[in-house]
């Protein structure tokens, strides 16, 4: 049990985490003003595979390497199908942002968290009333915030919502993969994977031209140096000093400084509607990961994350 002290600086860490990575949905939705969601991601996620490597080397020095009995070409495999689906997560995600707001897409996104017990389901994992509950009030949340015009969800919305379960999706592979490989590795794998599949797609799909790129260069920065490489090193740090409930509350906070983050710099509103709708899905998130015994759902990354 973490002490009182070493506890508090946890939180300080996994809250300065969720604020970088609300803030990066400011970064990400300034960056389609001049590139395109291929090579925003491209170089997004191989600047963050970058910046993990000198922490991922100290850590394999200090560490005992984990002994697993599974067939490592099946671990790899699980790897690769971890990128390929971060990949799709993050582009899905990244598109939608062309067409919403950072602080929407901040909430659609953090859905992810009430979607993972869910997709449990097909593994037979029991589902609480909590997590019930909770998808109640977050489907509720997410008419208020997205729904337009009859029963039409937005486009950008509706590609976000398709990203988050993505999200899902991933959570689930990654937590296989994280009990037969040390996390950090299973991070760097992976965004190279969706970096150098990105850049693939970006190359035919998009026109990459230095000039634009260096034109958002600081979103693509902040998104690829804090969000992916520096945020996801100071989650691994603060869970180790918290207590799995308030650690998955804290983090939920994300989507809120997503909010906040679009208001102060790219003076987006919300209707009265929408912030209902947002206070719904928030209470949704927390109520469906009440008495969670497992650790609190990794991030984006996802993204991990992306989320990430």
């Amino acid at each position: 049990m973490p002490n009182a002290k070493s506890q508090l600086s946890g939180i300080a860490t996994l809250l300065l985490s969720a604020t970088i990575w609300g803030f990066a949905f400011v970064a990400q939705r300034a960056g389609m003003e001049f590139v395109g969601p291929f090579t925003f991601n491209g170089i997004r996620f191989a600047l963050g595979a970058l910046v993990l490597v000198p922490t991922a080397f100290l850590v394999r020095r200090r560490s005992t390497p984990a002994v697993t009995s599974t067939p490592q070409n099946q671990v790899w495999m699980a790897a690769g199908l971890a990128g390929l689906v971060l990949f799709v997560s993050a582009n899905l995600q990244q598109a939608g942002l062309v067409h919403t707001t950072a602080g929407k897409a901040g909430f659609i996104t953090g859905l992810y968290v009430v979607i993972v017990p869910l997709l449990g389901l097909l593994r037979r994992h029991r589902v609480s009333a909590f997590v019930w509950a909770g998808c109640g009030l977050a489907a509720v949340g997410m008419y208020l915030l997205s729904v337009v015009g009859g029963f039409s969800i937005a486009l950008g919305d509706a590609l976000v919502f398709a990203g988050a379960i993505g999200w899902a999706i991933h959570v689930h592979i990654v937590s296989w993969l994280a009990r037969r490989w040390p996390p950090l590795r299973v991070a760097l794998v992976q965004f190279a994977i969706c970096a150098a599949l990105s850049l693939g797609v970006a190359s035919f799909a998009e026109s990459i031209q230095w000039a634009t790129i260096k034109q958002a260069g600081w979103m693509i920065a902040y998104a690829g140096i804090l969000s992916v490489g520096v945020a996801y090193t100071l989650q691994i740090v603060g869970q180790r000093r918290v207590d799995p409930a308030p650690a998955s509350v804290i983090l939920s906070m994300e989507a809120v400084f997503a909010v906040l983050g679009g208001w102060l710099l790219l003076s987006e509103t919300l209707s009265v509607r929408g912030m209902i709708g947002c206070a719904l899905m928030l209470g949704g998130m927390l109520l469906a990961q009440i008495r969670r015994q497992s650790q609190p759902t990794p991030h984006e990354p996802s993204r991990l994350m992306d989320r990430t």
